[in-house]
């Protein structure tokens, strides 16, 4: 048994890709059904379908923990933290259900493990062409979650201000973008050092998310002589074999 379970989670198989399919769409699942619950009141219901996650999750992170060669290592991997703080909000309510936006650093860790980029690679042509600008806005997406999760864990319910995600939001994306139209502050000392972090996180991270976005490092040029397809975009030679490649820039013709 032990062994079957190992091979979904690690090997190159079909079964094994369809698994690691099937908890990506979990993970999706899960951070959505964080982000829409922060609307409504917790009920009885949310609060089972909470509980029913958190089962999910830590049956999961026990599997991983089981398979894992080195568990030392593993336990203070960032995703591995990430699952515990995870699994303690849903099912341990009072540990704050927002800290359960961490769920995405685990997507994250899927979305980045071989595996799964090689079978999406192969899957779908489009993810094949434009990888690292998937990637990139996968990782601001991921930031902004993170961030704006770490906001609302924080200041809801003692801030008015944050009432829900969209607040929380608003206010990441205003502060990161240096706008800051003032109508929402997070209140107190530690309110005001939270906001400088997500200040200078903001200049560094996520502008140069945002630049891999809209002006990627890398281009797709196949080098004629020996096949390689990514190079700098100023590049002259192919860094493999030393041909001279070609590459179309803007203002050439």
């Amino acid at each position: 048994m032990l062994s079957k379970l190992a091979s979904l989670y690690q090997d190159d198989t079909p079964a094994a890709h369809r698994f690691r399919y099937g908890l990506l769409a979990f993970d999706l699942g899960t951070i959505a059904f964080v982000v829409v619950t922060s609307f409504f009141k917790h009920t009885l219901a949310i609060e089972i379908i909470d509980a029913v996650l958190g089962v999910i999750i830590l049956a999961d992170f026990l599997i991983r923990f089981t398979i894992e060669k080195n568990k030392k290592t593993f336990m203070f991997r960032v995703a591995t933290i990430a699952d515990i703080i995870a699994i303690a909000s849903f099912l341990a309510p009072i540990a704050g259900e927002g800290f359960g936006f961490l769920r995405v650093l685990r997507t994250l860790r899927l979305l980045h493990t071989y595996e799964l980029s090689s079978r999406l690679r192969q899957d779908f042509r489009y993810f094949r062409e434009n990888q690292e600008i998937i990637l990139a806005a996968i990782n601001l997406f991921v930031f902004l979650f993170v961030m704006t999760g770490l906001i609302y864990a924080t200041q809801y319910p003692e801030n008015p201000d944050i009432g829900n995600y969209a607040d929380a939001l608003y206010f990441t994306v205003t502060t990161l973008t240096t706008t800051g139209f003032g109508d929402i502050t997070l209140h107190g000392t530690s309110g005001r050092m939270l906001s400088v972090g997500v200040m200078i996180v903001g200049v560094t991270l996520f502008l140069r998310l945002a630049q891999v976005m809209f002006r990627p490092t890398k281009v797709r040029h196949e080098c004629s002589t020996c096949g390689l397809v990514l190079h700098d975009a100023d590049a002259v030679h192919c860094k493999h074999c030393g041909e001279t490649i070609r590459i179309k820039t803007e203002g050439v013709y």
